[in-house]
């Protein structure tokens, strides 16, 4: 069976040994070609100041000179680690300016999690909803705001073209939130097995997509959709009633599919996914 806490998915019908991400080789697995986009792209480790102090993110551009949109990519609930830093390789040689930041620089520097991380271990995940509890929506577009300006402010940026914000797992409810508080930037919002983007609380993110001028893309996991299968339906409502254009896609595959390195990652189904993201970046963002 699966259970839904906070947004955050666990698939306990897995064997204990199937639950456990090895994080070192979750670049490996993705079957990227990183050295290859290494070549392409320059990367640096950044600091952020941000209302709450500094903090800790990586900064990908493309090599080479010229401006490019800006993007916000934020990662899941195990924060900013190589598979994230890859992702963000392979957008920014694609011709984009990458932000991703460690969403708990609060609590600790990133990496959050070092080695095996089991998702059948009660008490690690208790830990890491404590620390997803710690970020507020307050706090979530007080550090949306400070890496928009901190992407705007980079040389390579074109703040002439629209930006993209990108969320995964328990951070999809910020993509759309990103999109609400500066919808004269961020023209292109992707959530990938997004948790909790429909609520029955009046702060629910899909509520805030009257707020925004950009165009979405939301791919779901078939187990979040099994645990709530009324979200998909509110969804596309919700972007008809505000005129906002929208793809809504229930993929036959598990909650962390698009992760390398996750127990449900699917290699062709994340490629899939990979290439919408590229389209939406392509039509919205040129």
């Amino acid at each position: 069976m699966c259970e839904l806490e906070k947004g955050f998915i666990v698939d306990t019908s897995m064997t204990r040994r199937g639950l456990v991400v090895s994080l070192s080789a979750a670049a490996a697995l993705a079957g990227l070609p990183g050295e290859a986009l290494a070549a392409s792209v320059s990367e640096k480790d950044v600091r952020v100041r941000t209302a709450d102090g500094s903090a800790d993110a990586a900064l990908i551009t493309p090599a080479g000179k010229g401006k490019y949109p800006a993007v916000l990519l934020w990662p899941d609930i195990l924060g900013l680690r190589p598979v994230f830093r890859e992702k963000a390789r392979r957008l920014a040689a694609r011709g984009y300016v990458v932000l991703v930041p460690n969403p708990f620089y609060r609590t600790k520097r990133a990496p959050i999690v070092t080695g095996p991380f089991d998702f059948g271990d009660k008490a690690a995940m208790a830990g890491l909803m404590k620390l997803k509890d710690t970020l507020t929506d307050a706090r979530i577009d007080a550090d949306t705001a400070a890496y928009l300006g901190y992407l705007d402010r980079q040389p390579r940026t074109d703040r002439h073209r629209g930006a993209g914000v990108v969320g995964h797992c328990f951070s999809g409810p910020y993509a759309f939130r990103a999109a609400a508080l500066a919808p004269g930037r961020f023209r292109a919002v992707a959530t990938f097995h997004g948790g909790g983007l429909v609520t029955k609380d009046g702060d629910s993110p899909h509520l805030l997509i009257p707020r925004t001028r950009a165009t979405f893309l939301v791919d779901i996991a078939q187990n979040d959709d099994k645990q709530q299968p009324e979200a998909k339906t509110v969804l596309k409502d919700a972007f008809a009633a505000a005129k906002r254009p929208a793809s809504v896609e229930v993929f036959a595959a598990d909650h962390g599919w698009t992760v390398a390195g996750s127990p449900a990652y699917d290699e062709p189904l994340a490629e899939r996914a990979w290439s919408q993201l590229l389209g939406l970046f392509g039509r919205t963002l040129a």
